[in-house]
């Protein structure tokens, strides 16, 4: 049927009779044929098509067929290269198949074994390329511009970024410490079209309250003690690309209305400047904690949180993905490997069970953490549960994972099992944290004022102490 061929095969050979030949063959038995009277027309004819098999002679004028074959690899490395020649050696023989060759045939040649041949390495070809392709689909489909996972909740999440990504809206980002906020950040703008442009991720709580305004907003020279010459802020830095401010409840409330104004004006003033600013910058913002919650404590600002709040994605925390740990361990394997030159090939079925048997407080990081360590510790070539961390090795059933008897009996209290709970991780993580609450708040994923909200709220550590 017309349009339709078993492959493309590129026919090289200075002797336009053997070319013929081998075209009229090969035609009838449904391939496609390019033919090159030497090995430098048929390097050009590999750079500009795609092939399923070489068949070359191995003597001739300027590049032989010896010549050819590594250049022909390093082109289409799966293509198949079958050398003919008149002048068999097995020196050239063994040559040929250490660089590569598919098979070496001699003059004058059986046609039926050559179809045979043939047919073969073209199949191969179709294999690798369909390997390949399978390879790609289930990378592509389990790896997201550097985030992985298979689960529904992530598939979902993939879409979302896919459809924010085409808007120039500002975006919220919600979810638990570890998750992976700036990587979705990251993600959205890779596939937005400001990709060309800066990607500049700051955290709102490792700023001195003092010098937040001078980092997102810049300074002018003498504006203050230090200031010995003019800066841009990051607002600058990121005009015309993307700028993730996370953990942005923890942005000074002064500074609040500042921040609006740049998304209102898209402009700034720098501290001690008088020069109004244009910036075109896409913003995202992201939270471990309740804003709605801070709105209504007063410690964030209803009008900047409608602003930012345009689109919310929520990132599942790990705990709700369990089935994604398999394929994110195997992930982090392979680059914990390649940064301690290991040779780790993978975890242990009852290692991999306590894994997805774990909580895991601190989300992805943690579990990143947890593998990296296990790869440095192992003696073998597998993870097993002595390499993991004490907390994952010798879990304890929480009262989250024993659900009361009262259920089904009509007279059980959520909320006041909830209460339990929460109360239960805050005193344990007081605990851990020596008493020290901005330090247990850390251990929680949850922001210091958060933390002291709720502690206050259950009558709780009252005489602790906050640093």
């Amino acid at each position: 049927m017309e349009g339709i061929t078993k492959g493309n095969i590129l026919v090289v050979d200075d002797e336009r009779s053997m070319r013929e030949f081998l075209t009229v063959m090969l035609d009838g038995q449904g391939y496609t044929v390019k033919t090159a009277d030497n090995g430098l027309a048929a390097i050009h004819l590999l750079e500009e098509e795609d092939f399923d098999l070489i068949l070359s002679d191995v003597k001739m004028p300027s590049v032989g067929g010896i010549a050819l074959l590594p250049e022909a690899k390093k082109r289409q490395p799966n293509t198949p290269v079958i050398l003919i020649t008149a002048y068999a050696d097995t020196e050239t023989a063994v040559k040929a198949i250490k660089l590569g060759a598919y098979d070496y045939i001699s003059k004058p040649f059986d046609v039926d074994r050559v179809t045979l041949i043939i047919n073969k390495a073209v199949e191969r070809k179709r294999l690798l390329d369909e390997n390949l392709l399978l390879k790609d689909n289930i990378r592509g489909r389990y790896q997201f511009d550097g985030i992985i996972g298979k689960s529904a909740k992530m598939i979902t999440l993939f879409s979302h970024i896919e459809k924010v990504a085409a808007t120039s809206s500002n975006i919220l980002l919600l979810g638990e410490s570890g998750v992976g906020k700036e990587l979705v950040a990251r993600a959205i703008h890779n596939r937005s079209d400001r990709r060309e442009k800066q990607f500049v991720a700051i955290n709102c709580a490792t700023l001195p309250e003092n010098l937040v305004e001078s980092e997102l907003f810049g300074h002018e020279k003498g504006a203050f003690t230090g200031a010995d010459s003019s800066k841009p802020g990051l607002f600058e830095v990121a005009d015309g690309g993307t700028l993730l401010l996370d953990e942005i409840g923890e942005l000074p409330l002064p500074l609040q209305p500042k921040l609006l104004r740049v998304l209102q004006e898209k402009e700034l003033k720098r501290v001690g400047g008088i020069k109004d600013i244009k910036v075109d910058v896409r913003l995202i913002v992201a939270t471990n904690v309740d804003l709605e919650e801070a709105v209504e404590e007063k410690i964030f600002r209803q009008d900047l949180y409608y602003r930012l709040a345009v689109i919310s994605i929520e990132i599942p925390p790990l705990r709700e993905r369990m089935e994604d740990i398999p394929i994110i361990v195997e992930h982090l394997i392979k680059r914990y490997n390649a940064v301690n030159n290991k040779g780790i090939k993978g975890v242990t079925s009852d290692a991999l069970d306590l894994l997805e048997r774990y909580w895991w407080p601190g989300n992805v990081r943690e579990l990143e953490n947890v593998i990296e360590r296990a790869i440095i510790f192992a003696d073998g070539d597998r993870i097993t549960p002595a390499n993991l961390p004490d907390t994952v090795r010798n879990q304890k059933k929480s009262a989250c994972s024993l659900p009361p008897s009262e259920i089904g009996e009509g007279n059980f209290n959520l909320e006041g099992y909830m209460e339990m709970v929460e109360r239960s991780l805050f005193e344990e993580a007081m605990k851990k944290a020596g008493r020290v609450k901005k330090v247990a708040a850390k251990y929680l994923g949850m922001s210091f004022r958060s933390f002291r909200y709720k502690l206050d709220k259950y009558g709780m550590g009252k005489d602790e102490k906050d640093i």
